[in-house]
């Protein structure tokens, strides 16, 4: 069957408006579409693909596990799914590890969790959870209304209660809200698509002591900087601040789909059997590919090159705005950078984005006036430069 975009219209309900080409082939940091452009990626996925297209430790482990096992469910555990679980507790804070599809379920679980948790612990009454406007956490009904955008989780009816929000980095603020019926707080340890939002250290800090003060648990949503994104493993390594959950999706199968919960052995046992629980979560494919992926990103190297690459995009971003004047701000840890643009051309991130495919090179927005990287962890210093020129090109256009 010769597929095109415009079938896309015919067949697919109409949430999404992906771009006009349709990519058919990847490989290492460069993506070509069916008329066989070649397009440098800066998108990743959204922060999925951290070693790029089709690399080859995943390939041979999907190649491998597939001739072994495909699919089981829980009712059985699996070979892959222990693996992995123990090398991520090895690697964490975390003694226990809970699978899911995405990063949206992973959020679901970690906060089912707190609630459940906090009633088996002090009762009924402790059920308040606490979140962060411009936050995002998924997109089920639970996850979206906690995440701090009305503009997703509005229309759909009557929202789950208990949950309030506060601006991100304000410790006063939570201070006013926060109070012994909070079960959790939850928050990202940088904002991804509320605006690629770095903490202030005090304020996480803040966080983590107000959370003890009140008994209530603090949920880090690493589901976009999880996974060497940031340079180390996980972002909160970084932060001087331990959360009691941390949730994990993207990079964690660098393509594949998959999703973890991961806490401390006394608040997962509040999850008995029978209390949650996932049909495909901990399919032995997906933990196959997250080990094969959790090998090559959680080495020195690696997490010291995601560092090196930081400094060199928010080089080149500079020297692209010494020039054209577009960005107000060059933000973000690692291979998640975030320019905000100028009064000028606020709300115009999307042209951006449009020009860059026309130039041949792959970025995200991350609201209207946001542009979004986040490449592989191990793109290639020649893919940066080659698609941070053809970027240029594309802000040269824009500008006019």
């Amino acid at each position: 069957m010769a597929v095109t975009r415009e079938m896309f219209s015919d067949v697919m309900v109409p949430n999404y408006n992906p771009a006009q080409m349709v990519p058919v082939k990847g490989e290492g940091s460069r993506v070509w579409d069916q008329a066989g452009k070649e397009y440098i990626d800066f998108a990743g996925g959204i922060a999925v693909n951290c070693l790029g297209h089709c690399h080859p430790a995943m390939v041979n482990a999907l190649h491998e596990q597939s001739q072994k096992l495909w699919h089981l469910s829980n009712v059985f555990t699996n070979e892959p799914a222990i693996r992995l679980a123990k090398k991520l507790t090895d690697a964490t804070f975390a003694d226990r590890v809970y699978y899911a599809n995405s990063g949206a379920e992973a959020n679901e679980a970690a906060l089912k969790l707190a609630r459940r948790w906090a009633i088996d612990v002090h009762g009924e009454q402790k059920q308040k959870i606490i979140a962060f406007n411009k936050g995002f956490h998924g997109r089920t009904f639970f996850t979206v209304t906690v995440g701090g955008q009305p503009a997703y989780s509005d229309g759909f009816g009557p929202k789950p209660g208990a949950i309030e929000h506060v601006p991100y980095n304000d410790a006063d603020a939570l201070a006013k809200l926060i109070d012994d019926e909070t079960c959790a707080v939850m928050m990202e340890p940088l904002q991804g698509e509320g605006g690629v939002v770095p903490p202030e250290q005090d304020f996480v800090k803040q966080v983590r002591e107000l959370c003890d003060k009140h008994n209530a648990l603090l949920i880090f949503d690493e589901v976009q900087t999880g996974f060497g994104r940031t340079g180390t493993l996980y972002a909160y390594e970084q932060l001087g601040v331990t959360p009691d959950i941390l949730t994990s999706a993207k990079s964690l199968g660098g393509g594949f789909p998959i999703g973890a919960m991961l806490t401390t052995a006394a608040i997962a046992e509040h999850l008995k059997p029978g209390t949650h629980g996932s049909t495909y979560g901990g399919n032995p494919l997906a933990c196959a590919v997250s080990e094969a992926v959790l090998e090559v990103v959680n080495t020195e190297t690696v997490l010291e090159g995601v560092k090196q690459r930081e400094t060199m995009i928010k080089e080149h971003l500079a020297a692209i705005n010494d020039k054209y004047n577009v960005f107000k701000e060059v933000r973000g840890m690692g291979c998640l950078i975030g320019a905000e643009l100028t009064e000028q051309f606020e709300g115009r991130a999307r042209d951006f984005l449009l020009a860059g495919q026309e130039h041949g090179v792959m970025v995200l927005v991350a609201g209207a006036s946001v542009i979004r990287f986040t490449p592989s962890l191990i793109i290639p210093e020649a893919d940066i430069k080659e698609g941070l020129k053809r970027f240029e090109h594309a802000v040269a256009q824009v500008v006019g």
